[in-house]
């Protein structure tokens, strides 16, 4: 288990969508792992695959006290109830737009092992569910910000100290290594 480079907005791994996950084996227990590590080392509520530099359909969250992760997860939504609250991100640090998300999710998917779970969430659990499925798919909040949110919040990022237009962004290999099933192969 280790605590992982997170990758920052501009790397475009953020805007790849992750493949499905076919193998159910240890080393996607390393991964789910290491998500878990990193995830709880910068305190956030979710982290998915890609933010590490993993192209795989994977994500882990820690809200209200439930830790767990999900693997090829499938949104359903079970009534078009939406809540609008502040929302941020581990790829784009110190920075918080309302974004609105839908209140109620049903996601379906699998564990590490293979065995089917589904999670029921609302609030913050929602919220977190379907950022979190959002990075396997390539979107980033700031996607779902109205036009002259996502203004400021493009302002707003190119101000930060973190963001650099001069240079590339910073790719560093992941540990999972580019031969195995969670390397970059991108």
């Amino acid at each position: 288990m280790t605590v992982q480079p997170i990758r920052l907005f501009g790397d475009p791994v953020l805007r790849t969508p992750a493949d499905p996950v076919v193998d159910f084996d240890a080393e996607l227990r390393k991964l789910v792992a290491d998500l878990t590590d990193t995830m709880r080392e910068q305190s956030g509520a979710g982290l998915a695959a890609p933010q590490i530099g993993v192209g795989l359909r994977v994500f882990t969250f820690h809200v209200d006290d439930v830790l767990g992760h999900l693997v090829n997860p499938v949104l359903e939504f079970p009534d078009a109830e939406e809540q609008d609250g502040p929302e941020g991100c581990l790829s784009i640090p110190g920075l918080y737009f309302d974004t609105k998300r839908r209140q109620n999710v049903i996601a379906k998917g699998f564990t590490g092992h293979g065995d089917p779970v589904q999670i029921v969430g609302t609030g913050l659990m929602a919220r977190c569910l379907q950022h979190e499925t959002d990075h396997l798919d390539g979107v980033l909040f700031v996607d779902r910000l109205d036009p002259a949110g996502r203004k400021e919040a493009m302002k707003a990022i190119r101000q930060a100290e973190w963001y650099d237009p001069a240079a590339p962004p910073t790719v560093k290999l992941s540990p999972h290594g580019a031969g195995s099933p969670f390397g970059l192969g991108r």
